[in-house]
């Protein structure tokens, strides 16, 4: 019997996703790109979870794009290309869409579109050996559904560094960037992410949609406009603390 591409399992309200191409380093092919979305939309809507973790299996946390898979597409498949690059982008708009939190959990290589998708994710935790990068313009490609978060994320001048060189960072690098939050070694890693995500997990559902929806909101605002939209997320508050039971 085929191992599934994605493994899913719940601890309380903790939903973690597997990536399980262990033998590729998770490289993410159509199938995978499927099975990962349609599991986040409906982590999404499941009110027994409050956070997703991603982390991967074997020894890499996702090493990009299945590039065998693009042997196969050429410019003259439109169709079959257009839907390959959806798939790429639909992982990350589920991500943005999302009002759960959802955590990443990096170990190994973290690369290309596996960089992408820890990027995408609202917190990182990494492996202290993990490596961090977007080598595609080394395979004369371009870091292309990538880019628009990273540049959010670290800025203009540190993110083209990466996508022009292609170069290869350390965690600890990453960490300095700005791209991860908690680095760990071997003997607090699962530890770390499994902390993290029953701190955030523990907190009130709706409290935590709406605090993640705000942030993204006002991140993407001038800041008059942001303080105008945090006033009407504090009149919200006052019915999520009667739903909560704390009022």
């Amino acid at each position: 019997m085929t191992e599934p591409v994605l493994l899913s399992s719940q601890s309380g309200k903790i939903l973690t996703l597997t990536l399980n191409r262990p033998e590729v380093h998770n490289a993410m092919d159509s199938a995978l790109c499927r099975a990962l979305i349609d599991a986040l939309q409906q982590a999404d809507h499941d009110e027994s979870v409050n956070v997703v973790v991603i982390c991967g299996a074997g020894r890499s946390f996702c090493a990009g794009a299945d590039t065998n898979e693009f042997k196969h597409l050429t410019p003259e498949q439109r169709a079959n290309v257009r839907d390959r690059a959806g798939l790429s982008a639909g992982i990350h708009t589920t991500l943005a869409r999302m009002q759960t939190p959802v955590i990443a959990a990096v170990h190994g290589h973290a690369l290309g579109g596996g960089c992408g998708l820890a990027l995408g994710c609202d917190l990182v935790v990494a492996h202290e050996g993990a490596s961090f990068g977007y080598p595609e313009i080394r395979h004369h490609l371009v870091a292309a559904v990538v880019m628009a978060n990273l540049t959010r994320q670290i800025g203009r001048k540190a993110a083209m560094d990466l996508v022009l060189t292609g170069r290869r960072i350390s965690a600890r690098e990453a960490l300095q960037l700005g791209m991860i939050n908690r680095l760990h070694d071997d003997a607090s890693f699962e530890q770390g992410v499994r902390e993290l995500a029953e701190t955030v997990a523990g907190h009130y559902r709706g409290a935590l949609r709406l605090t993640k929806h705000l942030f993204n909101t006002v991140a993407e605002m001038d800041l008059i406009s942001g303080i105008e939209r945090g006033r009407l997320a504090n009149e919200e508050m006052r019915s999520l603390r009667a739903a909560a039971g704390t009022n």
